[in-house]
């Protein structure tokens, strides 16, 4: 698994992918914080609660760029077979494609720490802002970009054509995210069961985890949803045996 993992992530900061995703995401994030739609200066009130409304629009169209290749480009290349014949566990090379670019999502987060520390400084006083709302916000998000990874990763083992991966992936995240928020909406659904279907998709645990409690049924639910792809990806990987 480590070797997977150092080949993968040197791969990533070899090439401009690191980088470019890196410097998107930044770039995106830092503009919306602070430029447009009058900025958090104009506020009124130390928040960086547009950069996480933001951060997984944006990872949506991140994550899948970044994890399309990791099965893809292998079958593509026709190496899949070649990587599955060494002695290596079907599970070293899913999870050693899956930390690498989790490690890359997580090296887009942490610059966005220079944005919390000056928003904390900008506060009247010093200080006055929500932090435990703040870093409950950071855990959320890590969480999100951990799901959307796995995700990325089982799209990628569908497809040798990396753009089908890529549309696979992005649409999965989409409606994992906000489809079950919509059909919750319906007014067929009432009595609490608009409430139970809201619980299945990630943007409710999301939400629930930045007000800054990091309850363990949100923590559960990531787990499974990570575990699930990561699983489906393992599954998909040995169909190759059948």
């Amino acid at each position: 698994m480590i070797a997977i993992f150092r080949k993968e992530l040197n791969h990533f900061f070899s090439s401009l992918i690191g980088y470019l995703s890196i410097g998107i995401f930044l770039l995106i994030t830092g503009s919306l914080l602070w430029f447009f739609n009058g900025g958090v200066l104009d506020y009124g009130y130390a928040t960086l609660e547009s950069l996480f409304n933001l951060a997984p629009v944006v990872f949506l169209i991140l994550i899948p760029a970044v994890t399309m290749r990791s099965f893809s480009e292998e079958k593509n290349m026709g190496t899949l077979e070649l990587l599955m014949t060494k002695p290596l566990r079907d599970i070293d090379v899913i999870l050693g494609k899956y930390l690498a670019a989790l490690v890359l999502v997580v090296f887009s987060i942490l610059p966005t720490l220079i944005y919390f520390y000056s928003v904390y400084k900008l506060g009247a006083p010093v200080g006055n802002i929500d932090t435990g709302g703040v870093w409950g916000s950071y855990i959320g998000l890590l969480f999100l970009g951990a799901s959307f990874t796995a995700i990325g990763v089982f799209c990628s083992t569908l497809s040798s054509n990396q753009i089908v991966a890529f549309i696979l992936s992005a649409t999965i995240c989409a409606a994992v995210y906000w489809l079950f928020d919509i059909i919750a909406d319906f007014p067929l659904f009432a009595d609490g069961l608009d409430y139970f279907i809201q619980q299945l998709g990630i943007n409710a645990h999301y939400k629930s985890i930045s007000r800054g409690i990091v309850d363990t049924r949100d923590i559960i639910y990531f787990l499974s949803v990570i575990v699930l792809f990561l699983g489906g990806t393992k599954t998909v990987l040995e169909s190759r045996k059948w």
